[in-house]
């Protein structure tokens, strides 16, 4: 058994960050199932949304964020977020993280604000077009180099263990966590009272994703099993412009192409965005994905193009030097060609429901990041407010932690090891790769940008088989990385399909043809739990 004072389960933006703030309190394990840089935090292109320029506020910055959340926002944790951004991006560039500028006049320069779709001013903060990667490289030197931090990478949390697991009467709460040694293959009890899930996403549910393989919804599912309340998980982000290549694997192009003068086109080469929203390109993320999906439908082709050539050569490869090059190596030179472009799955919305300290309903655990759902990004998702959100979050889930007389968890309860029992190693893999690739076909093919009660009925039918087959092997077999991934994936696809099922409106990222209209009886968040 191992024991800390806190327990950190993923590695990108929010985790390294509440790891390396708690560190100063006491131990603190980092637990991630790969290593360290492999998180979607790495992956992030766009850049980090804050007020910084005179010209901003945050009034408009809240306004910009209630717009896009579709009336699901909480106003008071989005006031929050947007307030307290601006202190964590000056914690980042102490880091060292350096942060685009552009010179004014003689010499003096300031910061080189981008601008997305449904911002109403030039406000994101950003690295090229590499500014995950430049974020998570700071944060995890910082974690590395703390004497007080553990990192285990290549282990996989299995379960969270809670007191009513245990058949304890009292309240029922966090004493830990089961984690699978991929290496050794054997599972560890470790002790926490203070659990804290950072584990990204659930983008690789579905079939097209912009999301790397660790996004499998490990967090989300943990938590349902353990009894905590997740929210919103309907609510799906669709990127609209994820490069469409048959040697491309889930490689986006970035939002702020767009906001750069990029314009979106048919095969024919004409412009068709004005015919679905007045800011045309600059629409939020939802109707342009729609829009995209619709333009598709309509003709037949198998992709639209996203067109920046009338930027001069220069600028283009000095503001998207990534996706220039990744391009070209496609063949694409993004200079004189369009690039072909489909939506892709991108971001959940929903998670599990904390409140604005990052609290879950289930004591001593603790939601943050892409994991969590906290108000802020209500039915859709502002751009590049997910990096804003996931370091504010985690300075607070820190601050409450941390604070005098802050609940230190219940030590005294004996945690049972894990048993395997008299399981077979699992050496069909071609039944989980299989199931895997039902799931997040029958995902993208009834679950996705537009839907309809058939389609999600048919797919909730499907899941009940399959998570019945899927826990038959999870109780039969040893435990592997991929059959845990196979569990997870198969019940967060369950709990999206329920979540959908219960929204009789079409609101945000959720597009119903049998229900298009929005409702005001269901501007209210989709909260279910397990028990």
């Amino acid at each position: 058994m191992k024991e800390y004072d806190f327990v950190v389960l993923g590695s990108g933006v929010a985790g390294l960050t509440f790891a390396r703030k708690a560190a100063a309190h006491g131990s603190v394990a980092i637990i991630t199932k790969r290593s360290g840089a492999d998180a979607n935090t790495s992956y992030a292109q766009g850049g980090v949304a804050s007020v910084t320029s005179v010209e901003d506020s945050f009034d408009l910055h809240v306004q910009d964020t209630l717009a896009a959340g579709d009336g699901l926002c909480d106003p008071a944790a989005v006031r929050t977020i947007v307030t307290d951004g601006p202190a964590r991006i000056r914690e980042l560039m102490d880091l060292g993280v350096q942060f685009d500028e552009r010179e004014i006049e003689h010499g003096l320069k300031e910061l080189d604000l981008g601008r997305e779709g449904g911002h109403s001013k030039r406000r994101v903060l950003h690295s090229h077009d590499t500014t995950g990667r430049e974020i998570e490289e700071a944060l995890l030197r910082a974690a590395r180099s703390h004497p007080n931090i553990e990192m285990l990478e290549n282990h996989m949390a299995v379960d969270i263990i809670t007191s009513g697991k245990l058949g304890y009467v009292t309240e029922d709460r966090c004493l830990g966590v089961y984690v699978l040694d991929e290496a050794s293959g054997s599972v560890i009890t470790v002790r926490t009272g203070r659990l804290i899930l950072a584990t990204g996403g659930c983008g690789k549910v579905y079939l097209y994703s912009t999301n790397p393989a660790v996004a499998t919804g490990d967090g989300v599912a943990m938590a349902w099993r353990a009894g905590a309340r997740v929210a919103n998980m309907e609510f799906i982000q669709f990127h609209p412009t994820c490069l469409y290549h048959a040697e491309a694997r889930s490689f986006l192009i970035s939002e702020a192409v767009r906001g750069e003068g990029a314009i979106l086109v048919d095969a024919k080469g004409r412009r068709f965005m004005q015919k679905y929203h007045p800011w045309q390109e600059l629409a939020p993320r939802d109707v342009v994905a729609r829009a995209i999906d619709a333009e598709i439908k309509r003709t037949g082709e198998k992709c639209v193009f996203l067109d920046i050539t009338s930027k001069p050569a220069d600028f283009i490869r000095e503001r998207f030097p990534n996706i220039h090059d990744t391009c070209l190596k496609y063949g694409i030179d993004i200079t004189r060609q369009p690039i072909p472009v489909v939506p892709a799955a991108h971001y959940q919305c929903g998670g599990v429901l904390t409140n604005i300290n990052a609290a879950s309903s289930l004591r001593g655990l603790y939601a943050i990041g892409e994991v969590a759902c906290t108000g802020l990004h209500g039915a859709n998702r502002l751009a590049s407010n997910s990096l804003l959100e996931a370091m504010v979050m985690a300075h607070r889930a820190y601050e409450a932690l941390t604070a005098k007389g802050a609940d230190s968890g219940d030590t005294t309860v004996e945690l049972p090891e894990w048993k395997s029992g008299d399981v077979q190693d699992l050496d069909e893999l071609v039944v989980i790769y299989h199931n895997w690739d039902e799931i997040r076909r029958l995902m993208w093919d009834y679950v996705g940008i537009v839907r309809t009660d058939k389609r999600l009925q048919r797919a909730s039918a499907r899941l009940r088989n399959l998570r019945s087959e899927i826990q038959e092997f999870y109780w039969n077999f040893k435990v592997t990385t991929d059959l845990l991934e196979l569990r997870n994936l198969v019940t967060v696809a369950a709990i999206i399909v329920d979540s959908a099922l219960s929204r009789k409106e079409s609101r945000g990222l959720h597009y119903t043809l049998d229900h298009p209209q929005k409702e005001a009886k269901y501007a209210r968040n989709t909260v279910l739990s397990a028990v």
